[in-house]
């Protein structure tokens, strides 16, 4: 039972086929930037050298610069005999600051004293006027006029680019976790450079200490002043207290001062309450009296305060005891009768009595309560008067008080002046230094910089770098196809085979699968030819076209060596379908102007003188261009090209038809039309993917069948070197398979040994 072979799956839906040719996935692969960058390992090592010799011609025209560096110790903790920030602004607590003392050391202030200490302005390494020109001054055109200005700056503006420079070329770095500061200064000359930084530390020191002793003087001073001015005020403020005491006459103070008035109020105040209470009293029987002074005098012996009086208790009894009389004698005697006449005279002395007696009272109780009134205001007036002694004691007291308050205000701060004044006396002869010179700076034995092996270094590796990144970015750039990996995954059709490059001096690639057979590029083109048997084989392929993307891709020598292929089996015919520039005819001995496909469409000439047999073939016939006509794409369009293709497929098995490259004309679209495959052959290396892309799009859109692609000039050591591919070719298999020995300087003859034309064909397994 014969096994079926399952065709290849050739896409015919345009749109689906467009839509997987639009996007190809890129993955980040790790093996294939080792695989580009090996490829172009000599290119990146040649730059790598490049840069590197020339970092190392830069390095070796820089003069050398030394560095010297001296170690200074910062006292935080110093004898503070002048603690006088309150004076001047908190200077001391600032300055035992460690940053502060850094950033002091940097100073453009110390940089300028140490200049001019040293005269550095007129130092040839500082001095730009005994400073040789610049390379670009000597060698580019400078206008005078600029260079007249540069030297009429004057000593000012030199000394300040001599101080830019100096701290430019002058570091300071805090030592960490620790009171030490490194101060380096790079020259040169090593000799100046420790001349500089050692002076550089040296004069840090001092213009401290000086700076100390000026605020100290300024104090002093300030304090000499304040002073004078402080005991003028507290000498005015005592005597002004004085006078006021003896103005006053204060001779105690407050307990003293106020004892006597203190105890005169408060007995005031008790009679005042007393005077109160008997005038209330008082008044309240005058208020009774008071109303009825109108009325009749019978009308006071209702008043209680009369009628309780003992002198008219008394009198209201003896007026009784004068009316019982009188009342007993009426009884007794008659109205003239002397007893009664007697009596009705004392009772009428009683009620005389008795009514002076309420007069008197009466008389006693208004008295009495204007003698209260009067008293209580007496009273009041006199607590009043010696409260307004006591305020205006109080008031004396008060400004006393204030007095007081100034002068013992003026004498604290006149004693405080006087102890601040003797310690900064006393400690303008005891000044301490804020640091000192822990280890000086001494000539250093070598260049500080450059560092000629690191810059080398650092450029050698520079340039690899960059030449890897130029290596990645050009690859990255290089949107050729190389392998048939690119054809699966940019173009997204199979590859029918892979043709390696010919380089060997004598050999000719057009027919070589007939003069070289055993050849790997045969090999490749027999392979194509099982590729597109395979792809068709219930309905074998009758017509094939051959086409490209643009010429130079070796179209016309796939499709002269698959012709050749064929006809080992099959009776095949290879026609020269580009009329514009045709190459079949002359590959097999014809003229320019021999008969050919043109003259058979037409029908003017018959098929026998068109159609002619290959050389050394029995089974190749080969139709030419023929005459070139006017327009090459009218007469492919022609019924009767249609026509010609049908008659071929009836008088060979085979037609192979050698087309125009798609993207410059339309002719292989109009053939692929009347063909039943197309192959489609792109250059290794030289075939950009968009290109090809296009192209086979453009076929697609014809409703052409594309069979598969064949990649040709492929390097195969080259391909399975940088790309992994091939190596069953190049490496392990088909050499060995051959019992090939030789290499590319033997050539083809020596390798495979010579063979004839006539030589006979193999038949495929």
């Amino acid at each position: 039972m014969a096994v079926k072979p399952v065709p290849m799956p050739v896409p015919q839906d345009v749109h689906t086929s467009d839509l997987r040719d639009e996007h190809v996935e890129e993955t980040f692969d790790l093996l294939e930037y080792w695989r580009t960058i090996n490829k172009r390992k000599w290119s990146i090592i040649g730059l790598a050298l490049a840069i590197t010799l020339l970092a190392a011609l830069v390095v070796s025209a820089i003069r050398p610069t030394f560095r010297a560096t001296v170690t200074v110790l910062i006292e935080s903790q110093k004898n503070k005999l002048v603690s006088i920030e309150d004076v001047y602004s908190g200077i001391g607590a600032n300055r035992e600051s460690f940053q502060t003392q850094s950033e002091i050391m940097k100073s453009r202030e110390l940089a300028l004293r140490v200049v001019q200490k040293l005269k550095l302005t007129t130092h040839p390494e500082f001095d730009p006027r005994q400073q040789e020109k610049s390379f670009w001054k000597r060698w580019l055109p400078v206008d005078e006029v600029v260079e007249t200005e540069d030297k009429a700056k004057g000593e000012e503006a030199i000394l300040k680019g001599v101080v830019g420079r100096f701290q430019s070329q002058l570091t300071v770095e805090p030592v960490r976790a620790s009171q030490l500061v490194r101060v380096s200064f790079e020259s040169y000359d090593p000799e100046l450079a420790a001349k500089i930084a050692n002076a550089v530390a040296e004069t840090y020191i001092e213009s401290d200490l000086e700076a100390r002793f000026q605020m100290t003087q300024k104090a002093s001073d300030w304090l000499s002043e304040r002073l004078r001015g402080l005991r003028l005020k507290v000498e005015a403020s005592e005597k002004a207290l004085q006078q006021y005491r003896e103005t006053a006459r204060i001779v105690d103070s407050k307990g003293l001062a106020q004892s006597g008035v203190t105890r005169q109020l408060e007995e005031t105040t008790r009679t005042l309450i007393d005077a109160r209470q008997r005038r209330t009293e008082v008044e309240s029987k005058f208020n009774q009296i008071r109303g009825i002074r109108s009325g009749p005098a019978a009308a006071y012996e209702s008043v209680p305060a009369v009628m309780n009086n003992q002198l008219v208790v008394r009198m209201r009894e003896a007026e009784g005891e004068a009316e019982r009389k009188l009342s007993e004698f009426s009884s007794r005697y008659g109205k003239e009768h002397p007893r009664m006449l007697q009596a009705e005279s004392d009772l009428r002395s009683a009620r005389e009595n008795t009514r002076k007696a309420v007069a008197t009272v009466v008389a006693s109780i208004t008295k009495e309560y204007e003698v209260a009134r009067a008293n209580e205001i007496a009273i009041e007036r006199s607590l009043n008067q010696a409260k307004g002694e006591i305020q205006e004691i109080n008031r004396k007291e008060f400004q006393l008080g204030v007095l007081e308050r100034e002068a013992a205000g003026n004498r604290q701060m006149y004693d405080m002046f006087l102890g601040r004044f003797k310690e900064t006396n006393m400690g303008s002869e005891l000044q301490s230094t804020v640091g000192r010179v822990v280890d000086p700076a001494v000539p250093a034995s070598g260049a500080y910089k450059p560092n000629k092996r690191q810059v080398i270094l650092i450029a050698l590796v520079a340039g690899l770098f960059v030449g890897v990144m130029v290596a990645l970015l050009l690859e990255r750039l290089d949107s050729t196809i190389k392998t048939s990996a690119d054809v699966e995954n940019k173009l997204g059709l199979p590859v029918l085979a892979a043709l390696p490059v010919i380089t060997e001096q004598g050999v000719a690639p057009e027919r070589i699968v007939e003069t070289h057979p055993q050849a790997m590029f045969s090999e490749g083109v027999r392979t194509a030819r099982t590729g597109i048997l395979l792809s068709s084989i219930d309905a074998p392929h009758r017509v094939i076209v051959v086409t490209s993307s643009i010429p130079g891709e070796g179209k016309t020598t796939f499709s002269t060596n698959l012709a050749l292929s064929f006809s080992q089996t099959k009776r095949v015919v290879l026609v020269d379908g580009d009329l514009r520039r045709p190459a079949v005819g002359k590959l097999f001995g014809r003229q320019s102007n021999a008969q050919g496909l043109s003259a058979l469409v037409s029908g003017n000439v018959p098929a026998a003188e068109c159609i002619f047999a290959a050389d050394g073939t029995e089974q190749l016939y080969v139709i030419p261009s023929g005459t070139i006509p006017p327009n090459p794409l009218e007469l492919l369009l022609s019924k009767r090209f249609e026509e010609t293709i049908e008659k071929l497929k009836e008088m060979f098995d085979m037609v192979i038809i050698d087309s125009p490259p798609v993207q410059l004309v339309s002719d292989a679209l109009v053939i692929s039309r009347h063909c039943t495959g197309v192959v489609y052959v792109v250059k290794s290396d030289e075939t950009p993917y968009q290109v090809a892309r296009n192209g086979i799009r453009r076929l697609r859109r014809s409703h052409a069948n594309i069979i598969g692609v064949a990649v040709n000039q492929l390097d195969f050591e080259r391909a399975d070197k940088y790309y992994g591919e091939y190596t069953g070719y190049s490496k392990y298999g088909y050499k060995r398979y051959y019992g090939a020995d030789g290499g590319k300087k033997k050539g083809y003859s020596a390798y495979y040994g010579r063979k004839s034309r006539k030589e006979p064909k193999t038949a495929e397994a």
